[in-house]
């Protein structure tokens, strides 16, 4: 006979007694003869369990999904298949320690995978969706890349688990915006869609077209909030043109000071706009040429604004300046950096950029000066203006005059305006003449993989640290981008470094070893990203084409 508990006993005491223990309390259980207590009390447990169970109402089945959408792309290769689930198990990494060891960092390595396989039109595995959303959902630096490889399924797979909700907002992926031919979706999903949903669709648009951007944009902008103005008017970047010149000019007189100062910057960035002709004039206001004699030459004379009126502002001059900033010279590097450097070459005699740079500037304003005149030329990406700012990469004082102290001047974004290959090869130049310590953000704006001087400039340099008897970790940060910029092909050329070397007299103690683990991973890490993209052109399974017909992940 089964053993059940009395009448008085609920669910709720036989769990404290089980939690006391039988010795503790008497069980709230019949005990037969040679049963034990403890024995009992489980046995009426499982009883009771089943008579809840039993006492729930079956609920009403769901209604069940549609099936998921087809993905006509091609499907991995297989051996790449594998490589993606390797890369995607070893997502957590290595650990938090200084030391790495000679093994390849595979999370570094899932970001350029995942763009190569993008790039060659490929699909992600059904399997391996969730897995790809989880790492999305971890590293928002994937998600564009990673929403793009995993198509139209993971949209739908998005839509049955919370935890992927972010792939819905369609944050870095156009995959969802509708195409050109159908205008009617791209005014439900711009008048019907989340925020991010519809920043994304006018991106996508006004790379398309970008006159049909604006023209949606134009339809609802009376009636945007301010912080989403600000970001849809950030958009109008994608193919910025004089035809977005008068609504830019509306956006002037903005409700939102954010607003007027973007659309000011974009108007500013238009040489031939309104705007631009207005700080133009302003900015030569402020600075002419001195040919006065026995000045030993002609100079650059710089006369700041004294205030800053109405129409300053409203043209996106900021009136009140950072802290320990003079509000006179704040006002002259917007002046200047709105003002378009075309003008500059009549306003100085018709000379050249290069001559322009090179003239004396008067009471000290050289700096703020060439400060404005680079983010001018970031701003127009303009190369004469850019090329003449940086100057000579090996030139012995480059490093101090490139970026005197005090100033505000990004190299980085300099190197941006210049061409790839040119770009690649002042950087090389600046390493080969003053070493590592200022190039890692330079390094950072370079086409990957880096050009054959560059690479050879940055090996060299790290060869000549390791000569020098330092820890590699104090050029971790260069190393890393090695690892993931050189050109894969370079691999065999710096087996030789992997050797572990005499320390020099002096050397930190052990630094030879580190060396020689640090360069073994570099080498490791060039081999496996060309063995990835190799297994990226193998010629696919045709095996594997059945998973479009019979994987449909379904539930």
């Amino acid at each position: 006979m089964t053993p059940t508990p009395p009448a008085t006993a609920t669910w709720s005491d036989l769990v404290s007694a089980a939690l006391l223990g039988t010795a503790r309390r008497t069980p709230p259980v019949t005990v037969r003869a040679g049963q034990s207590g403890a024995a009992a009390l489980l046995d009426a447990a499982a009883v009771s369990t089943v008579r809840r169970r039993a006492a729930l109402r079956p609920a009403l089945a769901g209604e069940r999904p549609a099936p998921a959408p087809a993905d006509p792309r091609p499907p991995l290769p297989p051996a790449a298949r594998h490589r993606l689930s390797l890369l995607l198990a070893d997502r957590g990494g290595t650990g938090g320690g200084s030391r790495r060891g000679t093994a390849p960092d595979l999370t570094e390595l899932l970001p350029q995978w995942l763009a190569a396989a993008g790039d060659r039109g490929y699909r992600a595995p059904e399997a391996l969706l969730p897995a790809l959303l989880d790492a999305a959902r971890a590293r928002t630096d994937l998600r564009p890349a990673a929403l793009a490889l995993a198509g139209p399924r993971a949209l739908w797979l998005a839509r049955l688990n919370n935890d992927w909700k972010f792939a819905l907002r369609g944050i870095g992926s156009p995959t969802a915006v509708p195409g050109a031919d159908d205008p009617e979706n791209i005014r439900r999903l711009w008048e019907e869609g989340l925020f991010a949903e519809r920043v994304v669709l006018l991106t996508t648009l006004r790379r398309r077209d970008p006159h049909t951007g604006l023209e949606l944009l134009h339809s609802t902008w009376a009636t945007e909030r301010a912080e989403d103005r600000l970001m849809f008017l950030d958009s109008l970047r994608e193919g910025l043109s004089a035809t977005d010149e008068p609504f830019l000019e509306q956006a002037l007189s903005d409700r939102s000071r954010n607003v007027r100062a973007t659309a000011a910057e974009l108007l500013s960035a238009l040489p031939r706009s309104a705007l631009s002709g207005r700080m133009a004039k302003r900015a030569r206001s402020c600075v002419s040429l001195d040919h006065t004699p026995g000045s030993g030459g002609p100079a650059i004379d710089v006369e700041a604004p004294h205030e800053c009126d109405a129409g300053m502002q409203r043209d996106g001059v900021a009136p009140k300046p950072p802290s320990g900033r003079g509000e006179r010279s704040w006002w002259l590097g917007q002046l200047v950096e709105a003002a378009p450097l075309d003008g500059w070459i009549e306003r100085f005699g018709g000379r050249a950029p290069a001559a322009i740079i090179a003239l004396p500037v008067a009471d000290g304003w050289r700096t703020e000066l060439h400060d404005a005149w680079c983010r001018a030329a970031v701003r127009q990406r303009d190369a004469d203006w850019a090329r003449a700012l940086l100057g000579a990469p090996a030139a012995p004082s480059q490093s101090a005059e490139v970026a005197p102290t005090g100033s505000s001047r990004d190299l980085a974004k300099l190197l941006t305006v210049l061409p790839e290959g040119e770009r690649a090869l002042w950087v090389a130049e600046f390493i080969a003449a003053h070493g590592l310590s200022d190039a890692f953000r330079m390094l950072g704006v370079c086409a990957v993989p880096w050009a054959e001087p560059l690479g050879r400039s940055v090996v060299d340099a790290l060869d000549i640290a390791r000569d020098a008897g330092s820890y590699p970790w104090s050029f971790s940060g260069v190393m890393g981008l090695a690892e993931r910029c050189l050109d894969p092909a370079a691999a065999d050329r710096l087996d030789m470094l992997t050797t572990i070397t005499d320390e020099p007299e002096g050397a930190s103690p052990g630094s030879g070893g580190y060396w020689s683990e640090a360069f073994q991973r570099l080498v490791g890490t060039l081999r496996l990203r060309a063995t990835m993209h190799a297994e990226l052109t193998q010629p696919e399974d045709p095996a594997s084409n059945t998973e479009a017909r019979t994987d449909r992940t379904t539930p």
